[in-house]
């Protein structure tokens, strides 16, 4: 079996060869209050030093990833990084002191720091968190643990977030997540970053402010540099650096990440980038060793500025060995997440890689239930299925990257064209294989939350879309959150610039929360007007989605926020229930 067929049939190509590690900095424990710190003589200017700020992620019962990033001309030769955990915001009480070598914050990292804290932690704490360098210490820090294995929790509240293109509006949405003190953690579904910088498509550049020029002068990244930048900028917002510094976030990537809608193009071992130059302009000649090395950059600058707890092997050359993002977090017996990566591994889009006609809305298109095609890619949908069908956790949550369910224009529950193939719609036959297997193993209390579409969307997950009768309960296997886009452009917005005035008519018409609704019975609520974030509250008897809208084009801290919708799922009932939005 050559390599192509290994990857395609296994889905995942990590040889056993490879040395797996998680991306994080070697530290030297130090007994609390010996680091060599005079914490009463310590300059407190830390955007000199600590240019991004500083954040934690991934909890366990014993620790958080914690992460920050040294601005490149306050780095000194032979200087080392201390950091303090402490269980009051005055570090009275230290909990623990570590330092990291001046050998371990380079150039390679483009100075950013991890640091894992697994097995130092007190499980279901909090804890408040600080970086020392060159006498200056970083803002404060608070984190959390997750609950202890098999503790029994009455409640969980996780802030969703996705599409935060810098661009195209302000964090104000990001301002009111972290002033809420009412979130655990904070779960981020993808599009951390957008790799264009004035994509004609879907960015206008209405806020001078918010432009980027990239280190190659395009409006899109062509690589490291351009990705390392991107990163940089959109880390430079307050707002983004108030929500890290105040929650443990757990985060995935999407497309944006990389390149738009990509995917893995098997037949050619590289990433496909329909939109990317690479693939587009013929001076690249769709080169798939550009391409390829494409994917490798954005896989190394995700790892570099989004603090998370995955397997890297820095020693890889290929996409499939470097980066497994995909991975499991428990909360006591109380919660089981499941976290996808949809983009690695999944194959190409099933209709062809235009826009509309064949990513969008592709009529007439035959093979939208090809067995063959995957999103997940086989070794990631067993370890997903797996995982769900033998949980035995109160809850089990999918974070998912794109709308999992259906979003058709139909005729009496039969589907005649999809709306969006690059989402599950166009991966029919692996959703349809996991929903039967969820269905069969009657997995109970099974919620998936979604980003991607920049749409509000509360909808039941089903086996089979085209069974209209509401009252065929074996057809109900969970519910699905879809959070909006905290600042990018809605679903009219991107495909206007590509229809005429009447066609675009037509697409909002069809857009319409009754249109979308009569098409699709399943979603109970739709939007794709506004912007902001969600909250999914789990509790011991029913789980609660609450939607906000901020707005993405006012500079301010205190933008207005409004509660649009809030649903309901309880555990001894199929259905969603529409709850009072007021005094939210």
């Amino acid at each position: 079996m050559d390599r192509r067929s290994f990857l395609s049939n296994l889905g995942l190509g990590l040889g056993a060869s490879f040395a797996l590690t998680f991306h994080a900095q070697a530290v030297q424990w130090l007994s609390p209050g010996s680091a060599p710190i005079n914490n009463g003589n310590l300059r407190t200017d830390s955007a000199r030093v600590f240019d991004l700020s500083i954040a934690s992620a991934d909890p366990t019962p014993t620790g958080v990833v914690l992460w920050t990033h040294i601005a490149d001309a306050a780095v000194r030769a032979g200087e080392a990084l201390y950091v303090q955990v402490a269980s009051d915001t005055a570090f009275n009480s230290l909990v623990l002191e570590a330092r990291v070598g001046p050998e371990d914050i380079t150039a390679q990292r483009d100075y950013t720091v991890k640091i894992d804290l697994d097995g130092q932690l007190a499980p279901g704490s909090v804890y408040y968190y600080r970086f020392i360098y060159d006498s200056t210490v970083s803002r404060t820090g608070r984190c959390r643990t997750a609950p202890a294995a098999g503790a029994s929790l009455s409640r969980l509240k996780l802030g969703l977030l996705t599409c935060q293109d810098y661009t195209n509006g302000y964090y104000g949405a990001l301002a009111h997540v972290a002033r809420d003190e009412s979130l655990d953690f904070v779960l981020h579904l993808g599009d951390f970053i957008y790799e264009t910088a004035g994509d004609p498509r879907f960015q206008s550049l209405p806020f001078a402010d918010r432009t980027m020029i990239l280190p190659s002068g395009g409006t899109v990244s062509m690589g490291l540099a351009d990705y390392r930048f991107i990163y940089r900028t959109y880390r430079s917002d307050p707002n983004l650096q108030a929500a890290m510094e105040r929650h443990t976030w757990i985060m995935v990537p999407d497309d944006h990440e990389t390149a738009n809608d990509c995917y893995w193009d098997y037949a050619r071992d590289t990433l496909g980038a329909p939109d990317h130059p690479y693939t587009k302009d013929a001076q690249y000649g769709n080169s798939p060793a550009l391409l390829r090395q494409l994917k490798l950059d954005s896989q190394r600058a995700w790892v570099e500025y989004v603090p998370a707890r995955v397997v890297v092997n820095e020693s890889a050359t290929h996409p499939h060995d470097y980066l497994r993002v995909y991975r499991n977090q428990s909360f006591g017996s109380f919660l089981d997440l499941y976290l996808i990566e949809n983009r690695t591994y999944r194959t190409a889009h099933p209709c062809g890689e235009a826009d509309v006609l064949q990513r969008y809305v592709p009529l007439g298109c035959t093979n939208l239930n090809n067995p063959d095609h995957t999103l997940l890619g086989k070794t990631q949908r067993d370890w997903l299925v797996s995982g769900l069908t033998n949980s035995k956790a109160t809850w089990k949550l999918l974070g998912n990257q794109t709308y999992m369910g259906r979003l058709s224009l139909t005729f009496l529950g039969n589907q005649i064209v999809p709306f969006n193939v690059d989402a599950w719609d166009g991966f029919a036959a692996e959703r349809t294989l996991i929903s039967q297997a969820l269905r069969e193993a009657k997995v109970k209390n099974f919620v998936v939350v979604t980003g991607d579409l920049h749409t509000y969307m509360a909808s039941h997950a089903k086996a089979d879309y085209g069974n209209l009768n509401p009252l065929d309960t074996s057809n109900y296997i969970g519910v699905e959150f879809m959070t909006p886009s905290i600042t990018s452009a809605n679903i009219g917005d991107q495909l206007g610039p590509k229809l005429t005035v009447e066609q675009r008519q037509l697409l909002l018409q069809g857009l319409s929360e009754a249109t979308v609704k009569l098409n699709n019975p399943h979603i109970q609520m739709f939007d794709s007007i506004r912007h902001g974030y969600s909250t999914l509250e789990l509790k011991s008897s029913y789980c609660e989605w609450v939607a906000y809208s901020v707005n993405k084009d006012v500079n301010d801290a205190n933008a207005t926020r409004t509660c649009i919708a809030r649903y309901r799922k309880a555990m001894s009932l199929p259905w969603l229930l529409p709850m009072s939005t007021s005094g939210y």
